[in-house]
């Protein structure tokens, strides 16, 4: 366990020393650690839960900004309206309307194809209400990508970001979703009621 894990070559790098900085001086502040390594890949989806409160965004940006790596997230297009749109934007925001997501998986597979590098940070819930499934599109963008999956636990109750190995995805798509599934627990979430 770390404050922050090694950070690769091969990962899409942002910000510069004051950003890592403030990002690393807050982690310290609310008693945020990480736990397991950091995959040092060019490509990747990050799936990260529980996702059940507002908090999940703020404590993940803050990970994201004290590790100094580029991530892409998908997030309701609603936040991406003035005033502050462009702030998730700069974060790294993809707008998606959830009422018609035009093909968000093609979409996506296109944009890691076109990219030397890129994290896809995706929620599996898509929602912070409970939900009785996940949504798959991770699951199918990293297949049809060829681009591994790695699962990270905010796990609230800790205070710690699990970092998972990276899972290879082979089309088995109910055996390997449910799998992914067994890294997550209610108790981990901000709002377990919610999970």
């Amino acid at each position: 366990m770390s404050l922050t894990p090694p950070v690769g070559d091969l990962l899409p790098r942002r910000g510069n020393l004051l950003s890592k900085a403030i990002a690393r001086l807050m982690m310290l502040a609310s008693g945020w650690r990480f736990e397991g390594p950091l995959p040092n890949l060019k490509q990747f989806v990050l799936i990260v839960g529980p996702h059940t409160s507002s908090w999940d965004f703020l404590i993940g940006t803050m990970a994201i900004f004290a590790l100094g790596i580029r991530a892409t997230y998908l997030g309701k297009d609603t936040l991406f309206k003035a005033p502050f749109g462009f702030v998730f934007r700069w974060i790294g925001g993809v707008p998606v309307d959830r009422q018609s997501p035009h093909n968000v998986v093609a979409q996506m597979i296109e944009r890691l194809e076109n990219r030397d590098r890129m994290i896809l940070a995706i929620s599996p819930e898509g929602t912070r209400k409970k939900t009785p499934r996940w949504r798959t599109g991770f699951y199918w963008v990293a297949l049809g990508a060829g681009v591994p999956i790695v699962p990270v636990v905010l796990d609230f109750s800790r205070k710690r970001y699990v970092i998972h190995p990276p899972q290879v995805m082979t089309g088995d798509a109910e055996q390997e979703i449910a799998h992914l599934q067994t890294f997550f627990r209610a108790e981990q979430a901000c709002r377990p009621e919610r999970y």
